[in-house]
């Protein structure tokens, strides 16, 4: 059964709260004017937004027939996904056996958080360079087109027997938050499991043995993130994410009811609206690399409106540090050569949290770094000693 959080938004006071969280955010977010957008939140015109674009068509994977072993649904499944993944990397999954009593408990837990004072939520600031805690549009990291948004990052380790989610909510946040951090925990195990029937499914689609890819990532060190986007006044002047490629394996999103992720196909925006008790499955960089770029890593990016705030919860799939991301031989002889660098996720992500802010370009980037590094790296075992 899912842990239940300690909800301080009673019904009858719900409005009174979206009013102060209003209020609260229009001050975090660097203007005590409502109508104002602060010019650093204000990103140039080839990135504005539009809140009505098409509907992308992603095909809907039912999990349950995929696990089933029936083989007719067995095909028709990997066949959906190799299908988009090889164009887009998008698909949504339903009936995919997990507790959505839980989802709604996460959801109220992230109301509980992000409603705190802001002073208490920065108990737990996310410092430059760091991966996990609170961020409020990445102020101090960027300078411009910050995203309109505030979100809480967490760690989840597979591999550990400690609780590593709920014991960093409690040592930043303290005692008192001990069960919003079994909540997140349990999350984290939840999806981190269901990450492993997806990779599953991933490695019979691209034609390997399905024990591939989830052997891989059974000891994963992965990231929950919760997100929050406020309204805006002027949300055609802003972003609450930019566009990017995520650097992760795999993401899985749990979307609230408002719609706003949005993905770049044949050259136009497409819309990826909420669906009841689903979940959005995307391609990362690091899984492209394990596929030799057969399945695509997209451009997405997350847009905001003015009439309500929307909730994401995200969770990146990420393999454990010391593991090498390497295509299997047997993806690269049926299309070769081999197109990436070996590498492990901690190269990857010293990059983009230290030295590169994420976008289209981020791998190509990355491939450029680390050459540059491993040719620093051998001139300097080369050089004579004193």
């Amino acid at each position: 059964m899912a842990i239940k959080c300690m909800t301080t938004a009673k019904s009858q006071g719900e409005s009174k709260l979206k009013q102060e969280m209003k209020r609260k955010h229009r001050v975090e977010f660097g203007s005590s004017d409502e109508s104002m957008v602060p010019e650093n939140f204000i990103w140039p015109d080839e990135f504005k937004a539009r809140e009505s674009v098409p509907e992308l068509d992603v095909p809907h994977i039912d999990l349950q027939k995929f696990v089933s072993e029936n083989e007719n649904d067995i095909e028709e499944a990997t066949r959906l996904v190799d299908e988009a993944c090889r164009k887009h990397g998008f698909f949504v999954l339903v009936n995919h056996g997990v507790d959505m009593e839980l989802m709604k408990n996460v959801h109220e837990c992230m109301d509980e958080f992000f409603s705190l004072p802001l002073d208490v939520k920065q108990k737990a600031q996310r410092k430059v360079g760091e991966n996990y805690g609170y961020a409020n549009s990445f102020i101090g990291r960027f300078s411009s087109k910050l995203p309109w948004k505030e979100t809480f990052s967490l760690r989840y380790a597979a591999h550990h027997n400690l609780p590593v989610t709920h014991d960093y909510v409690c040592h930043h946040l303290g005692p008192e938050f001990s069960q919003q951090g079994k909540v997140y925990e349990e999350c984290g195990k939840a999806l981190s499991d269901l990450s492993l029937k997806i990779v599953e499914l991933l490695g019979l689609s691209l034609g390997v043995p399905k024990e591939k890819f989830k052997k891989f990532f059974e000891d994963n060190d992965s990231i929950i993130r919760l997100n929050y986007y406020p309204p805006c006044n002027k949300p055609e002047l802003t972003l609450g994410t930019g566009p990017h490629c995520d650097p992760t394996s795999i993401t899985i999103l749990h979307q609230d009811h408002v719609s706003g992720l949005q993905v770049y196909v044949d050259d136009q925006w497409h819309s990826i609206p909420p669906i009841k008790d689903s979940f959005v499955i995307n391609i990362g960089d690091t899984f492209m690399a394990l596929t030799n770029g057969v399945y695509k890593s997209c451009f997405h990016r997350a847009v905001v409106n003015c009439r309500e705030a929307r909730k994401s919860i995200v969770f990146f799939l990420c393999p454990a540090d010391d593991k090498v991301v390497r295509a299997p031989d047997e993806i690269v002889d049926k299309n070769p050569p081999r197109k990436f660098p070996d590498y492990t996720w901690p190269m990857l992500l010293e990059l983009t949290q230290k030295f590169y802010r994420s976008d289209s370009n981020t791998f190509k980037a990355f491939t450029t770094w680390l050459q540059h590094k491993n040719l620093a790296t051998a001139a300097s075992s080369l050089a004579p000693s004193l």
